[in-house]
């Protein structure tokens, strides 16, 4: 899987590629039907598998203050659009010259010019182009006139509602990971670097790994059941706060996840934390014994929920 910069020509080996073309923000099921009749129809003509994203997403580039929303990050997409099989991934830098460009020359300048491509799928409800000028019906008569072909892929449904990320958001912003995983085909997670902290869970005997938040989507904040990923393949199982620790100060917003059964030091490693199951909210206790005593009804709480 090669990553490619959008404003450079593709490498002659992957000119003439089918493109997937969209922001695919957690690849989920909608997006993974895009993905993949593009990886189809590349395979049945002979030619490499494409996958176009956008970074920054273009919410962020028009509406700077926007809250944190990604739920993937760049690396994250790039391995699962590997997964889908697909043979690179072009990343298009979302600034003010792509934002500048009118449909008619994003796909001549872009699409042909830099990738050559051979051929453009997208979903339903793809828009390009300043001001949104161009969609699926001028995506398909640029085609006719530019030399590549189109295909758009019907939304995918789940009891009669389309699958989407704004789904997605919602389910986890309201504690509803179980929720969010079905529409995924898998658990919404978290990746970073694990960050040295003020050492506390391991004063009260459940040491945690500090994870920043980063440009995630915050999810609701609480307890979960978790699942670890640790760069030698372990699987660990666990529960996280997710928050700012009401009963420390001063605040600080991070995920901390207490893997069960594991010791050693994860400090400066890049780690996955998959939420599983909501457990309870946040709450502020008036003694380091209450604390302990939740923390351990919260582990009893998280194995249970993991059990099943």
């Amino acid at each position: 899987m090669e990553r490619l910069d959008g404003a450079a020509s593709v490498p002659a080996h992957l000119r003439g590629g089918i493109v997937a073309l969209g922001n695919f923000d957690g690849f989920h099921l909608g997006h993974q039907a895009v993905v993949g009749r593009a990886v189809e129809r590349a395979r049945a003509e002979g030619r490499p598998a494409i996958v176009a994203t956008f970074d920054p997403h273009p919410m962020r580039y028009f509406r700077p203050d926007t809250p944190s929303f990604r739920l993937t990050t760049l690396d994250q997409r790039q391995r699962l659009f590997a997964e889908a099989g697909a043979d690179a991934m072009l990343v298009f830098g979302f600034d003010s010259a792509l934002a500048g460009l009118s449909a008619r020359a994003f796909a001549d300048q872009r699409l042909i010019g830099l990738i050559g491509a051979g051929g453009v799928v997208t979903g339903a409800d793809f828009t390009f182009g300043k001001g949104r000028d161009g969609d699926v019906t001028v995506l398909a008569t640029l085609g006719k006139v530019l030399g590549f072909s189109t295909d758009t892929i019907a939304p995918v449904t789940d009891g009669g509602e389309t699958i989407s990320s704004s789904r997605i958001r919602e389910a986890l912003q309201a504690g509803k990971p179980r929720d969010a995983a079905a529409l995924l085909t898998r658990p919404f997670t978290i990746e970073g670097v694990v960050e040295p902290g003020a050492k506390l869970g391991r004063e009260l005997g459940y040491p945690t790994a500090n994870l920043s938040l980063g440009n995630y989507l915050r999810p609701r904040y609480g307890i979960y059941a978790v699942r670890g990923r640790l760069p030698d393949g372990r699987v660990l199982d666990g529960a996280a706060n997710l928050g700012v620790r009401p009963s420390f100060d001063p605040p600080v917003e991070l995920l901390e996840p207490y893997f069960f059964d594991f010791s050693g030091d994860l400090y400066g490693q890049t780690i996955e934390v998959e939420l599983i199951e909501f457990l309870r909210d946040e709450a502020k206790f008036d003694s380091l014994d209450a604390l302990k005593a939740q923390i351990a009804a919260d582990c009893d709480a998280a194995k249970a929920a993991l059990r099943t």
